[in-house]
């Protein structure tokens, strides 16, 4: 009972700091958190969905940009890290707000036992962060439907998501579907858009007559895929376009090295210097 009352309290507080409505669940029920449109609000939703190892969705307040102007989750995690299954469904934008965006932090940070989905037109943007993973870093479970990471940046690997090297435990696994990414940099690092590292895997896939388009994005290597020593990496009705490798005779496109690739209808062209040149073995159906 005990406990029952602090998640009923827990709620309360979520209800008055998002001016929703929020049934009490029981305790070992999933809940559906209203999320009002400010900072504030969403970190203590996120707060509260990681208090128990239920999955819970947070539904974001339609057309919200949310600027997070300082870190919550460390320093270096606009918000609290993730640790149990967690949905946000849009539309809306979670952004770095920090002053001219130049606080140093990643939109979110995946632990080993967190799940993160992005449903219904939720962006990230404009993550900046010391480090790998601009977007998101993950170590758990990524998954992104109808949803997108855009103009993200990262010192390390994966301008818009990296699939942290993992060489023991839980191996991160991230899913993109109708999920575009653009615009994502890493300075020196590998993946403008993704990098899939050490045991990681990579799905990613579009629908047949309307690909999902990977484009813009830029990295030392792999502007926009880079996957090393992967598990797999899987590209379906994906177009990767218009990359760019900072590196001289570097992959712009995609770069692969080790781990399992396939690739089905899915167009690598029209990346700077080359494709996917470099690549060992080769990345399948690529040339140039």
């Amino acid at each position: 009972m005990r406990h029952t009352r602090t998640i009923a309290r827990a709620l309360f507080g979520i209800t008055v700091a998002t001016g929703g409505l929020v049934a009490v669940a029981p305790m070992a029920a999933a809940i559906t958190i209203p999320v009002a449109c400010s900072e504030t609000a969403l970190v203590a939703a996120v707060d509260l969905a990681n208090s128990t190892p239920t999955s819970d969705t947070l539904v974001l307040a339609g057309g919200c940009t949310y600027g997070i102007t300082t870190a919550h989750g460390g320093a270096t995690n606009a918000l609290p890290v993730i640790t149990t299954p967690i949905q946000m469904t849009g539309p809306a934008t979670i952004t770095n707000a920090s002053l001219a965006g130049l606080g140093m932090f990643r939109i979110a940070e995946v632990g080993p036992t967190g799940n993160l989905t992005l449903v219904t037109g939720v962006a990230f943007t404009r993550g900046n962060v010391l480090g790998d993973g601009g977007g998101i870093l993950n170590r758990g479970a990524v998954t992104l439907t109808g949803s997108t990471l855009t103009g993200n940046t990262a010192t390390g690997n994966g301008g818009g998501l990296a699939n942290a090297d993992t060489p023991t435990g839980t191996a991160p696994a991230a899913t993109f579907t109708n999920s575009p990414l653009s615009g994502n940099t890493t300075l020196l690092g590998d993946g403008g858009a993704i990098y899939n590292g050490l045991r990681g895997t990579l799905s990613v896939t579009g629908v047949t007559g309307s690909p999902l388009f990977i484009t813009g994005n830029n990295a030392g290597r792999g502007g926009g895929i880079s996957t090393i020593n992967s598990t797999a990496t899987t590209l379906t009705q994906t177009a990767i376009t218009n990359n760019h490798a900072l590196l001289v005779g570097t992959a712009g496109g995609v770069y692969r090295q080790g781990g399992t690739m396939t690739t089905n209808n899915a167009p690598i062209t029209a990346n700077t210097p080359n494709n996917c040149v470099g690549s060992v073995p080769a990345v399948p159906d690529c040339t140039g």
